[in-house]
């Protein structure tokens, strides 16, 4: 039988071993649909699932990658035939199901969107679970009344994958982008992608603890929660929004309810991997138009092999990541 490639996490007492091995179809798991992977992408919780107490995998041996692109080479679901292009981010892939550190997959057809015209699969994977996210964010923050003229929008977390993506869309969509990082370095590639201001976190301060601050802007996108977030409801703008997607600050905050009850802000949760299909195919729509980053490839995209992955989701898990990352498979 055919073998191909994969990333493989393993763990025995208590220590995760990752390797590439070769597979076949008789070691993936069931589904309808069976994929020549041809591009994943690393996010923050693929960095987890490679790790011992990462609360990501259940069972080993395993295959990361919560994001797959690639071509249809057989299937058992009638909506989809060999040859065609698809994508896949969310559901159970790379958590309870093999992911697409894989040069094949096997995958249930009611997780797969088929790739929209306007996108290839390779910046579909530019985009991924953590641009769906960010776009997302911003879908949500309009359908509350986000405008690009009720003034700026702060992206938190702005040089990870979340945040690059969303200053990037947002900045696309005409609207005023205030990017918060702590690395200072990394000012001239916030203003390439999108950002007319840029803060650090530490300027996310309340010392007084003020139950609310001056209103500075419209609405938030924020993947990293934690501390922050209080400041942040506490500055958003009268019948503003923060979407939350994110605890790389921590998943624990402190908060008055005055934001709430003397400004109308709404607190919006964003959950990308059980979204539901009709929204998801909206949003992938959205991504391959008017959302789509402005050289996409050039300005937010890496590109690593299956052999790199270990370094890079080691790198992930430590804040070093720059944009979004894809991996070639193809």
């Amino acid at each position: 039988m055919e073998s191909f490639k994969a990333l493989v996490v393993d763990k025995l007492n208590n220590e995760t071993k990752l390797s590439i091995q070769d597979l076949t179809l008789n070691d993936l798991p069931d589904g309808d649909v069976v994929i020549n992977v041809h591009y994943s992408s690393v996010n923050y919780k693929d960095g987890l699932a490679t790790i011992p107490n990462g609360g990501v995998v259940r069972n080993y041996p395993f295959v990361p990658g919560i994001d797959l692109a690639g071509i249809v080479r057989d299937s058992q679901d009638p909506r989809y035939k060999p040859g065609d292009e698809v994508i896949i981010t969310g559901y159970d892939l790379g958590v309870n199901h093999f992911g697409g550190y894989s040069e094949v997959a096997r995958v249930p057809g009611d997780w797969i969107v088929p790739l929209p015209n306007g996108l290839t699969l390779k910046e579909a994977m530019a985009i991924g679970t953590a641009g769906f996210t960010a776009a997302l964010s911003i879908h949500r923050l309009e359908e509350n009344g986000l405008t690009s003229e009720k003034g700026p929008v702060l992206v938190t977390g702005a040089t990870g994958g979340v945040g690059s993506s969303a200053v990037s869309m947002l900045s696309k969509l005409g609207y005023k982008v205030t990017a918060s990082s702590r690395k200072a370095k990394e000012q001239d590639y916030l203003r390439q992608i999108g950002a007319s201001e840029m803060i650090t976190p530490e300027e996310l301060t309340n010392p007084k603890n003020r139950p609310l601050l001056k209103q500075r802007w419209a609405a938030c996108v924020d993947p990293v929660a934690g501390s922050y977030l209080p400041v942040i409801l506490a500055s958003i703008q009268y019948g503003g929004s923060v979407a939350v997607s994110g605890l790389t600050g921590g998943n624990n905050f402190t908060s008055t309810v005055f934001p709430f009850i003397l400004r109308g802000v709404n607190l919006l949760g964003i959950d990308s991997v059980f979204c539901p299909m009709e929204t998801r195919l909206a949003i992938w729509e959205r991504l391959a138009g008017e959302m789509k980053p402005n050289q996409l490839l050039e300005s937010i995209a890496n590109e690593v092999t299956l052999e790199q992955l270990p370094e890079v989701c080691k790198k992930i898990l430590n804040g070093e990541m720059k944009g979004r990352t894809i991996v070639t498979l193809k």
